[in-house]
């Protein structure tokens, strides 16, 4: 890997702050399919050879630690969020990036010589605990 100046790293870092700014709506989440069977036991799905009801596409996402579904009613609602989780998926792959660079960053940028005559002090050490005798 060639070595990087503090001066490219920190055009790269706000170069990626500008991509993570022009991110449209996002959100996390996956869609999902479900269908089968329902709970009511004299309804069609429940009859032998019945493929069941027809599959829904849900999204599901965590909110506050707690799982959320959403139902998808159409096309179009499941086209919004497979949109919005691409971005969302476009602005995690772009905080990774920045975190990465800002680490290099934090590595190469040189630490202040200047120490305060406080600073220059060596610490006592503790004076620990006397034994009863």
């Amino acid at each position: 890997m060639i070595p990087q100046s503090l001066d490219s790293l920190e055009q790269q870092r706000a170069a990626i702050a500008l991509e993570i700014a022009s991110l449209g709506d996002l959100r996390c989440g996956s869609i999902t399919a479900t269908g089968g069977r329902c709970g009511k036991s004299n309804c069609h799905c429940h009859q032998p050879g019945d493929p069941g009801h027809s599959s829904h596409l849900r999204l599901t996402y965590k909110l506050g630690g707690k799982s959320v579904t959403e139902s998808l009613p159409d096309p179009a609602a499941v086209r919004k969020a497979e949109t919005e989780i691409a971005e969302f998926r476009k602005f995690d792959d772009l905080r990774k990036r920045f975190l990465a660079v800002n680490a290099e960053i934090c590595r190469l940028r040189p630490t202040d010589e200047a120490l305060t005559p406080q600073e220059k002090k060596r610490p006592k050490r503790p004076a620990g605990k006397r034994r009863a005798k």
